[in-house]
């Protein structure tokens, strides 16, 4: 019966197969029913998490020793890749229906879009960092489904070593709009993976423009996936599902923005102080992260990337989001009120940093 009981526990991060339960009604149906996934996801979950406190609790290190290798927690990010590109396929066999409506369209799209946010990319980020070649590679056909596999590359080797600083394209600065960050995050972002690629090749001492070119290769895998979708599908098809890539990648810009928005590391003599806990946005509201696999207990991610999803700490020294993500991102929607609730707290942790130095 304790056994039982712990695998069911862990079972909770399978509350996430309600977004591609929906998805899978919005594929096949019409009207307001195409739009459950964003209902779910940008309406229910930011009410219920207005509805609870957050919880910031932590696992004993005994239950944390005992967690940290279970393969239950291992093999719920594994099934999502099928049941993404399963979803994928019904999509795009869905978009082929005669007589579909705008609505009908604006919705389907939205639900895969959704999935590509939540599901592809979210799920490729932990598995991203593990350190097997069978992770690695699911990584990158989950990032596969939202055309972002340069993630893979910019986000470890980029991302993790230059957060919260002016060399990270996916740390948004103080007075900073989310809409004006996208367009920085995303081309700057690109073109960091291509030069950490071509050093990473160069301290080898090869060439850059060969198969070993990684970068390379993600161009060459996505452009002919895509034509693949736009041969079987459809021209029109394949563009529907372009627009559901674009939204895939746009949820984790907003993500990026919302998890530093306004933190800086110091720096002295050209060199920055070590990641730590502060200088990341925290958010343990329980909601979203069972759904999204922890990813909002980002601070301790920062510290150590290294720790799995299921073993994540809360830390008092991170500072704390109002409430979760999904709430954040349509927080960060509106600027005004974006920064009427933010930009106080950037003030009051940057006061007390002046404090803590005098």
């Amino acid at each position: 019966m304790k056994w039982n009981r712990k695998k069911l526990s862990a079972l909770k991060y399978m509350n996430v197969l309600v977004l591609p339960l929906l998805a899978w009604i919005s594929f096949n149906t019409h009207g307001w029913l195409t739009y459950l996934p964003l209902i779910e996801s940008f309406v229910f979950v930011p009410l219920l998490e207005l509805a609870y406190k957050p919880n910031p609790g932590n696992l004993t290190p005994e239950k944390e020793a005992q967690r940290k290798d279970d393969p239950i927690y291992d093999w719920q990010l594994y099934i999502m890749v099928p049941i993404q590109f399963a979803l994928l396929f019904v999509f795009l066999f869905s978009m082929q229906e005669a007589g579909l409506t705008l609505v009908d369209k604006v919705g389907r799209i939205s639900a895969m879009g959704l999935l590509c946010g939540v599901i592809g990319i979210n799920v490729a980020h932990e598995l991203g960092h593990r350190k097997t070649w069978y992770e690695q590679l699911m990584a990158k056909g989950l990032l596969l489904t939202s055309l972002y596999m340069h993630f893979f590359i910019e986000h470890n080797r980029g991302h993790h070593k230059n957060v919260s600083t002016k060399e990270d394209p996916s740390s948004a600065r103080y007075g900073e709009m989310l809409f004006t960050f996208w367009i920085r995050s995303v081309v700057f972002a690109y073109i960091s993976a291509w030069k950490l690629e071509s050093k990473r090749l160069s301290k080898k001492g090869r060439a850059v423009f060969s198969i070993r070119n990684e970068m390379l290769r993600f161009q060459v895998i996505q452009i002919a996936f895509i034509l693949a979708i736009g041969f079987v599908f459809g021209w029109v098809v394949m563009g529907y599902f372009i627009l559901a890539a674009v939204i895939g990648f746009l949820l984790l810009e907003t993500v990026n923005y919302i998890e530093h928005y306004g933190l800086e590391r110091d720096k002295k003599c050209d060199v920055y102080e070590r990641v730590m806990p502060h200088h990341s946005w925290n958010s343990d509201h329980m909601v979203g992260r069972i759904i999204l696999f922890e990813l909002s207990r980002h601070s301790d991610h920062h510290y150590i990337a290294s720790r799995k999803y299921q073993i994540l700490r809360h830390i008092d020294e991170s500072p704390q989001m109002p409430t979760g993500y999904p709430g954040m991102m349509i927080l960060a929607t509106i600027p005004p009120l974006w920064f009427a609730i933010m930009n106080p707290r950037i003030r009051r942790i940057k006061e007390r940093e002046l404090a803590q130095a005098a």
